[in-house]
């Protein structure tokens, strides 16, 4: 995690508010130590998508993730949003 990255969510590149969570790229379960800081309903949002081992074998970059339409489309909703704005994620898992 960088230092000029402490004030943005790198998936949605907003502000970040009050509700920060931490995402580790490879998920912790699975040997990942790297995180990134996010909105909660960026957070969420990833983890409705995609497995942990998806996320392990595809998607360990936040590149990778943004470049998926999905998400491109999430962001875009999000744009112009308040930093604490939150609303739950529905579960979205692709082939489940």
């Amino acid at each position: 995690m960088t230092e000029d990255s402490a004030d943005i969510c790198l998936l949605c590149h907003r502000p970040l508010g009050r509700r920060v969570e931490k995402h580790h790229l490879v998920p912790k379960s699975l040997g990942g130590r790297e995180v990134v800081l996010l909105h909660a309903i960026c957070h969420r949002k990833i983890h409705s998508l995609y497995s942990e081992r998806e996320l392990k074998h595809n998607f360990h970059s936040i590149e990778k993730l943004r470049d998926e339409a999905e998400i491109r489309s999430f962001c875009q909703w999000l744009r112009g949003k308040p930093a604490d704005f939150y609303k739950r994620t529905e579960q979205n898992r692709r082939g489940k």
